[in-house]
């Protein structure tokens, strides 16, 4: 216990030790220039009588020995001495007085050898030795009194926000890896992402240039082609993602490429084929999906009069095609121009069938009562949407049956890129939205191949069940990858309450530089660490430093706002067979660029599927309304 008694009794040892080394260094100037202090009468015979027989010790035989006897003691109670410790002590000063006071307390030794007499070199010798001590000394008391704090040198708290991450490299047949760096206590060392169940759902975000698609999306592309798996690419800014796919695919092949553009016309599609739509309800997700595609803000209002009425509408038109004929005309576009048709017109072709009776009544209700204003209201609003998919490349392309949207059947993978172009997002993103609402339906089933969707920039469609595609396609062997900006666009297209289910849903999150509300969640959900705290009190008479440790937000929400092109940070989902500790990682992707660059060189260009003309995509256009035509005329 530190009591007075105790620092009296320490500080009476450490007094004793030095002033047993300054007698030392005194019997050993009386001994060594004994004739000089005889000469000058500074000898008694008592002191004789007691310091000479001791020139026999050992530590007096030399004068190296006798040297170093006394600096050791100095030393020792230097050791043990107390002083009011000093941050503005610098470690040059101390090494000044230490190594001059060192050097003179040595070098005084030559002056023995010099031809003066004994008393001018007793005096030299002594003076120089005692004032080469008095340095050493004031050095090592400097030196025990030196504050060293790290209070300045980490100002950003950077090795205290580090922690342990995987460094071992986990993979099987669905695991994407990326190799990475990442600091812990100072120093870079190698680590990992290991995403070994990617059937839990990936959500990758950051900001523009944050790295994306670069350092993540284009890994998960390229591996998961090589692994085997089918794969559906939302390519939002065609063709940036399609040209990796088709390219690693020439390399590994097994399965057919398909691409959907509007502008550039490659292979057509239909997204309501009749064989894939068993009852109404499929009709009405995919009446929902094109009007929620098409109207945004209507996302936040379902259930409204005004929003229900134009799904209930299309439902009706789609659900009419498909029992048509078995489905002959069940297109987008007959729907589109159906929905063009005088209403009076619409009711004698729509009451046929009685499976959408209940779908149309409220609209014959109000045709009966002569409500035509509430009337007009219900069916413009679909009318109105619906316009905006009148193009003769649209009805071109949806119109057509180059391959089935079932991309995991076994019998036929298929990788598929669906194509947009920002510049008319909002139009071709609604009918995009609904190529990924049919596939949705046909993917998810047993006993189908492994498969990836991945969706750039996904806030620029709808995609109405989402949530339930990440929570029940695990077992399915249906990885979805979902690449965000923000949590903040996630509800501004979504909704607050669609947003928060997709961010706590996803099992394995990969984030860039973010900022605001995301961060926070980010920072929050990655948890805390023990952080080394050090502040220290000065007063007048004593300096106490004191050193503590506290959990802390391992990467707090300011480190995330500051994160470079490439950084990133997140957490991965482990699985019963394959556990993983350590789950959280803040590291640096490490791509290899020259590797990349050379591969991008290389690629060839997607080949076009068919050659078409503007004559072939208005004769189809044509026959589409002339169908219309003679469906009206035959009722």
């Amino acid at each position: 216990m530190q009591t007075g008694e105790n620092e009296q009794a320490l500080r009476k040892i450490i007094d004793f030790t030095r002033l047993l080394s300054v007698a030392i260094l005194i019997i050993h100037y009386y001994l060594c220039f004994y004739p000089a202090f005889r000469e000058m009468n500074l000898t008694h015979k008592v002191v004789d009588h007691m310091v000479l027989p001791l020139a026999k010790m050992a530590i007096f035989k030399t004068v190296l020995v006798a040297k170093l006897s006394v600096l050791l003691l100095l030393v020792v109670s230097l050791i043990g001495s107390k002083g009011k410790r000093d941050e503005k002590i610098r470690p040059k000063t101390i090494i000044t007085y230490c190594f001059t006071g060192l050097l003179l307390y040595f070098i005084s030794s030559l002056f023995l050898a010099l031809p003066l007499t004994v008393k001018m070199v007793a005096a030299l010798y002594i003076v120089i030795t005692a004032f080469g001590y008095l340095l050493f000394m004031t050095g090592g008391s400097l030196l025990f009194r030196m504050l060293k704090l790290k209070l300045g040198s980490d100002i950003f708290n950077k090795e205290n926000e580090t922690f342990p991450q995987e460094e071992r490299l986990l993979e099987n047949e669905y695991s994407i890896n990326l190799p990475a760096k990442y600091q812990l206590k100072g120093k870079e060392r190698n680590s990992w992402i290991n995403i070994i169940n990617p059937f839990r759902g990936m959500l990758v975000g950051g900001s523009p240039g944050a790295g994306k698609s670069y350092f993540v999306i284009r890994h998960i592309i390229t591996q998961h082609i090589a692994k085997g798996f089918s794969m559906l690419i939302y390519d939002f800014k065609y063709y940036d993602l399609s040209r990796i796919a088709y390219n690693t695919l020439q390399k590994h092949g097994g399965r057919s490429f398909y691409v959907i553009n509007f502008e550039n016309i490659m292979h057509r599609s239909n997204p309501l084929e009749p064989e894939t739509m068993l009852d109404i309800t499929d009709a009405m997700e995919s009446a929902r999906t094109i009007m929620l595609g098409l109207n945004r803000e209507w996302i936040k209002k379902q259930g409204d009069f005004f929003v229900e009425s134009p799904i209930n509408f299309v439902t009706a038109l789609i659900w009419f095609l498909k029992k048509y004929k078995g489905g002959k005309y069940c297109t987008l576009p007959h729907v589109i121009e159906l929905s063009l048709v005088d209403y009076k017109d619409w009711f004698a072709v729509l009451t046929t069938e009685p499976e959408i009776e209940v779908l149309i009544n409220p609209f014959i209700s109000a045709w009966k009562n002569e409500a035509y204003e509430q009337l007009e209201g219900q069916i413009a609003s679909a009318k109105i949407s619906l316009a905006r998919l009148s193009s003769p490349q649209l009805y071109y392309v949806l119109s057509g049956n180059d391959f089935s949207l079932d991309i995991n059947n076994p019998n036929e993978p298929k990788v598929v890129c669906l194509a947009n172009n920002p510049q008319k997002s909002q139009v071709y993103g609604a009918v995009l939205s609904l190529y990924v609402n049919r596939v949705n339906k046909l993917v998810n089933r047993k006993q189908q191949h492994k498969c990836s969707l991945i969706f750039d920039e996904f806030p620029t469609i709808y995609f109405n069940g989402i949530d339930n595609l990440i929570a029940t396609a695990r077992s399915n062997k249906v990885a979805v990858t979902l690449a965000v900006q923000d949590y903040s666009q996630l509800k501004k297209d979504y909704g607050r309450e669609q947003a928060e289910v997709i961010m706590n849903i996803v099992g394995n999150i990969i984030f860039g530089q973010v900022t605001g509300d995301t961060a926070k969640q980010l920072s929050e959900r990655f948890g805390k660490i023990n952080q080394q705290k050090e502040s220290v009190s000065i007063n007048s008479s004593d300096t106490s430093v004191s050193r503590s440790t506290q959990l802390d937000y391992a990467v707090p929400a300011s480190k995330i706002a500051g994160l470079s092109s490439g950084e990133f940070v997140g957490m991965v989902a482990d699985d019963p067979t394959n556990k993983i500790d350590l789950k959280t990682f803040h590291c640096q992707i490490q791509n290899d660029h020259e590797a990349i660059r050379e591969e991008e060189l290389a690629y060839q260009d997607i080949p076009s599927a068919r050659v078409i003309n503007l004559n072939q995509v208005m004769m189809n256009y044509q026959r589409i309304k002339e169908d219309i035509r003679m469906i009206k005329e035959a009722f």
